[in-house]
């Protein structure tokens, strides 16, 4: 018998093994993508037909003490395998934010008897439930546990409440939203008073009842409730009602001055004359002045969640920022709601949205928002001018994200940060296509004067775009060549180019917004009057102190660095957010010190030194910074046409 010699037989082994090896390496490779594949939901996808029945909602919301709303459903279902969904996806948020965690004590029963639910493996919003024979209905009970907390916001305090109905109900699988059918009631604290675009079929004692409505329709109408009420009419004699319902903490907060109302209503009639129509048959305001339910700003198509300070009315003139924000939720109406993006549509809650023209949906609403204040009066012409140059600055001075990313991929931002706070926000940039946005749609309404030498704007743009199908409200979609060819209907031109040199390049040039409506961006050492009310009024959520354009800091009240500057001076010195600045130079920490330091540097080499608290420590920087106090503001480039005033002057 022949050996195999040592070496060879050595070899064979490990050829031998090698095979065995790959063999078993492949068996598990395929078995791990099988196990990989297998990781989807058990939910069945929604399709476009109605859904048997009328599924009955009651929610109780007496609970202002402890912020619980309870609520109580009747699904009609068939025998079998049936999955109910908490919505996931919200419009308006355009993200993955339906707060799931925030619903307990589910139980569902069937003929009195109590049925096993269970969660899907992989989607939490999903459960599942097997319908015994003989059963036509199940019964659903469960909580929602509203936000109890300052920074979270309250939803309900012992005077008001605000409630979404997409937080309060669960809805069956399978369908589009449109196809199931509601019939929504709710029970207030007595004597409370409530505003939604919601139709009343009854009323008993402090329980309300609506007419049916489609799911879509019911999440798409929330509700404004409060012990101190009062609803104004914005359009006397109009074929559409407009009304602002407000609730306050205290009646006073209640109260408009000829004045005020006027402008309200102007605000409505700019916004009809503006789009040349309207897609409701009726549309609320709902407002909350408080200082302690949460804020707020979001979009519906009959109506808008608005909420700023209690002193809304009674602090006017120290409060314009943020009076832009009934502008822009009323403009939604036409532009998200109405016109929406297409990737922005889905059939249901639970299926993901696409965010890609956020750009148009919320960048030209801001620029909406912005105009139809100025308009309206809401805003001077100066107001209006100084609330520009703050963005304008953010885009001259703040560009260092867009070296790395292009504002169409800040589309992603609401569902890749939920809105939470950022560390570096002008590195890391945040939801961009908001102000990012309202700049290059400056520029195209200043290009369109210029090519149809001021015979056309952007105005044309609205009434052709979002103004079609005067009193329809189904919603209407669009895609990229849509907005192309609206432009190219207004004013024949490059616009595809022009639109991706904007959106879809690095380092888009949005600073030529102002450049071409003859005006400029020029820095001073005094604040606008508007940036002071911005900045520090206490009522505000922002309450900061702007050093952003100078030294490259934005501080709270406290002296908590909110913000640094990516590459500016205080940021190559060392300075972090979450940092607490205690003393300038030597002197205790406060926004005038620091001011009064930044000024007298700028007249010297001495670098300005600031002693910062972090993590448990205290550390000493220096800020070799030398250019003063710089804010923006917007003058005149005499011998151009005046197109800014001419896009603020109210329509005739």
């Amino acid at each position: 018998m022949s050996r195999v010699p040592p070496v060879a037989s050595a070899a064979a082994a490990h050829r031998r093994f090698s095979r065995l090896a790959l063999a078993v390496a492949l068996t598990l490779a395929a078995g791990a993508v099988g196990a990989q594949q297998a990781r989807t939901d058990n939910v069945p996808p929604p399709q476009d037909t109605p859904y048997p029945g009328t599924v009955t909602l009651h929610v109780d919301a007496n609970d202002t003490v402890q912020g619980i709303f309870r609520v109580h459903e009747t699904i009609p279902v068939k025998a079998g395998a049936v999955t109910l969904l908490y919505p996931e996806w919200i419009p308006g948020d355009h993200s993955p934010t339906g707060p799931i965690n925030m619903l307990a004590g589910l139980k569902l029963s069937a003929n009195g008897k109590p049925l096993t639910w269970k969660r899907d493996e992989y989607n939490v919003y999903a459960f599942h439930v097997d319908v015994p024979e003989g059963v036509s209905t199940i019964d659903a009970s469960f909580q929602y546990m509203s936000g109890r907390t300052d920074s979270e916001g309250f939803e309900m305090t012992d005077r008001m409440m605000d409630m979404e109905w997409s937080k309060v109900v669960l809805y069956p699988a399978g369908y589009f939203s449109r196809g199931i059918t509601f019939a929504p009631s709710v029970t207030l604290p007595q004597g409370w008073q409530f505003g939604t675009a919601l139709e009343t079929a009854s009323q008993s004692g402090d329980t309300t009842t609506f007419k049916s409505v489609t799911l879509n329709n019911l999440v798409d109408s929330p509700m404004y409730a409060g012990e101190y009420f009062k609803r104004v009419d914005l359009n006397p004699g109009g074929d559409a009602p407009v009304h602002l319902d407000i609730v306050a903490d205290a009646p006073k907060y209640l109260e408009m001055t000829p004045e005020q109302l006027k402008v309200h209503r102007a605000l409505v009639s700019q916004a009809v004359k503006l789009f040349g129509s309207h897609h409701y048959d009726h549309y609320d305001f709902l407002f909350s002045l408080s200082d302690q339910l949460g804020g707020n700003g979001t979009e519906h198509h009959q109506s808008s969640e608005n909420g700023l300070g209690a002193d809304y009315f009674t602090a006017w003139n120290e409060a314009a920022p943020d009076r832009d924000l009934l502008a822009h939720e009323y403009t939604h109406s036409w532009n998200g709601k109405f016109r929406r993006p297409a990737d922005l549509w889905t059939p249901n809650f639970n299926v993901p949205m696409g965010d890609s023209l956020l750009w148009v949906y919320e960048g030209q609403t801001q620029y909406w928002g912005f105009v139809l204040t100025a308009r309206s009066g809401m805003w001077t012409a100066q107001q209006f001018r100084d609330a520009l140059a703050m963005v304008a600055a953010n885009y001259e001075r703040n560009r260092e994200g867009f070296q790395w990313r292009t504002l169409e991929d800040t589309t992603n931002d609401p569902t890749a940060a939920r809105r939470s706070s950022l560390p570096y926000r002008s590195w890391q940039m945040s939801e961009d296509y908001y102000s990012g946005g309202q700049m290059m749609w400056l520029e195209v309404d200043a290009k369109l004067r210029s090519l149809t030498h001021d015979r056309k704007s952007l105005d044309d743009f609205a009434s052709t775009f979002f103004g079609v199908d005067n009193g329809s409200y189904v919603t209407k979609t669009y895609a990229f060549d849509d907005v192309v060819a609206a432009l190219n209907s207004v004013a024949p031109y490059d616009w595809a180019s022009f639109l991706h040199s904007r959106v879809d390049a690095l380092d888009p040039p949005l600073q030529n917004g102002i450049a071409g409506t003859g005006w400029k961006l020029v820095y001073t050492d005094q604040e606008s009057e508007y940036e002071k009310q911005y900045n520090s009024r206490p009522q505000s959520s922002r309450h900061l102190y702007n050093f952003a354009w100078s030294i490259g800091l934005t501080m709270t009240e406290k002296g908590e660095v909110n913000d640094v500057r990516w590459d500016g001076p205080a940021f190559k010195a060392g300075v972090s957010t979450g940092a607490t600045l205690m003393a300038v130079n030597g002197k205790d920490y406060s926004s005038d010190a620091l001011k009064s330091a930044i000024t007298a540097a700028k007249n010297g080499s001495a670098p300005i030194q600031l002693l910062l608290k972090y993590q448990g420590g205290y550390r000493t920087v220096s800020v070799d910074y030398h250019g003063g106090l710089q804010y923006p503001h917007l003058v005149r480039v005499e011998g151009t046409p005046d197109y800014l005033s001419e896009i603020i002057a109210a329509r005739k």
